[in-house]
């Protein structure tokens, strides 16, 4: 599966899987065959998944932890949807989609998610305590949002990150279902933005567990 966005959803397409789901830089996988098992497509989606959030958590290297903010913008979300988008939405390596998915279409459409976040709090008051949009929430202020719950994937505790990504989706849900009107497009994409919101904390749940792997 790859991701694209149209018309501000969030949509997924099927393609065929590459030979080699490999993310540039990641010496580590290097040695691993090509991918048409779904068995190595899944150790590969895993391990990477796990260097991310576990390598680089007890890691001091800056480096990495900027790696990790920046790797849908370096390597492109192609790279990571051919690793991680397959897998369940209660894994390690779907969590990291998720989030990275969220933080890419936030990016590229921040002045309208501005605008649906600043009307779906009005409703969900709770959640934006817990998402900590700063006030008022413009788009620059959501872009920087969502880049700091990235940061926690590095450098916090993982399951506050899914938590706040949860919370953060929920409450655009939440404004975008109130904003569409009549418009079913805009409703349908509501509810799959809510069903992400859902799955994220489902994660952050199964994290706490010692469970997300």
């Amino acid at each position: 599966m790859r991701a694209r966005e149209a018309s501000g959803t969030i949509e997924q397409v099927t393609v065929p899987t590459p030979r080699r789901p490999i993310l540039p830089g990641n010496k580590l996988f290097d040695s691993l065959p090509g991918a048409s098992d779904p068995a190595a497509v899944a150790e590969v989606a895993h391990r990477t998944a796990e260097l991310l959030v576990r390598g680089a958590r007890s890691s001091e290297d800056a480096d990495v932890i900027a790696r990790v903010v920046k790797l849908a913008d370096d390597y492109g979300l192609d790279e990571l949807a051919d690793l991680w988008s397959d897998s369940p939405s209660d894994s390690l390596p779907g969590a990291l989609w998720r989030l990275y998915l969220l933080r890419s279409w936030v990016h590229s459409h921040a002045e309208e998610v501005s605008r649906e976040y600043a009307t779906g709090r009005e409703y969900a008051e709770v959640h934006a305590v817990v998402a900590g949009v700063a006030d008022p929430p413009g788009p620059t202020e959501v872009r920087q949002m969502v880049d700091a719950v990235l940061r926690g994937v590095a450098a916090g505790d993982f399951a506050t990150t899914l938590d706040r990504a949860a919370a953060f989706a929920r409450i655009v849900a939440t404004g975008r279902a109130h904003l569409a009107g009549d418009g079913h497009g805009q409703v349908l994409s509501a509810s799959k933005l809510l069903e992400m919101a859902d799955q994220l904390q489902t994660a952050a749940r199964t994290e706490r567990a010692g469970q997300l792997w």
